[in-house]
């Protein structure tokens, strides 16, 4: 056999080897992972964006404020409000005309990353209450106070908002100056549990200790009339650090009746 023919089968052959194995890639090569969105991007993206609306005349009600609330995403790509100089991302709802005074309307934010960490932050929201001239009537920054339950879906910040004038026909939910540069308290305890946005199940407990949540421009809230379990959540929330006291002993002495004995153990 002559050399040529050799060499060409050789060189056949050492191509198919090489087609059969997989070389790793430069580290540079792979797709790489986006950093962790931050609150500076937040406020970079809010700044830049284009405000639709100066005054609530500016509006759209079309929707209705729902009977239950509803989950409502509100960052880049959500309309802007440029109002009393501030920019917020924001909400706008017709209210039901036939809802007995008064009523409530449910907020919750949700924590803007998969866990309680030092960059977390809250959508904080503001209500304004406006009348059949789209003129404010109410305006309040609610207060947001933390309630852990068993999963996602019923964990997180909770407020209310209530409606008590006949004249309000309007609600927009948006974030005051004063609502992005303020934080809400968040407690941590081995019996509570931190949020996990991938499941919806108990996420992994925490050892204790108490945060303060500073507030962002954008999140993740839910809005509607309120229902029994958001009821239930804000009635159990926690909105600041207990008072100390004298202890579980001192308070069973104080609260018992005179006449019952108490015998210390």
């Amino acid at each position: 056999m002559q050399l040529r023919p050799l060499l060409i089968i050789a060189f056949s052959l050492l191509l198919g080897a090489c087609h059969s194995v997989k070389l790793p890639l430069p580290t540079t090569l792979l797709p790489q992972s986006p950093p962790p969105r931050t609150l500076a991007d937040a406020k970079k993206a809010l700044d830049q964006a284009t405000p639709c609306c100066t005054s609530f005349a500016d509006f759209s009600y079309q929707n209705p404020l729902p009977w239950h609330p509803q989950q409502f995403a509100l960052g880049e790509g959500s309309p802007v409000a440029a109002i009393n100089g501030v920019r917020s991302y924001f909400l706008s709802f017709s209210l039901p005309t036939d809802a007995k005074l008064p009523y409530k309307i449910a907020l919750k934010s949700e924590l803007v990353g998969r866990s309680l960490t030092s960059s977390s932050y809250l959508f904080a929201p503001s209500v304004v209450l406006l009348d059949g001239a789209f003129q404010p009537i109410d305006s309040t920054d609610v207060k947001l106070c933390e309630y852990m339950g068993w999963s996602n879906s019923d964990s997180g910040a909770f407020g209310s908002a209530t409606v008590t004038d006949k004249r309000a026909r309007y609600v927009v939910v948006y974030s005051s100056g004063k609502q992005q540069s303020d934080n809400t308290y968040w407690e941590q305890t081995a019996s509570t549990f931190s949020i996990n946005n991938s499941t919806s199940t108990p996420a992994t407990t925490t050892m204790g200790g108490s945060y303060k949540i500073q507030h962002g421009p954008d999140g993740t809230i839910w809005v509607g009339m309120m229902d029994k379990s958001y009821a239930q959540a804000v009635d159990k929330a926690v909105c600041g650090k207990a008072p100390a006291g004298d202890g579980v002993l001192h308070t069973l002495r104080t609260d018992l009746p005179s006449h019952l004995s108490w015998s210390p153990l």
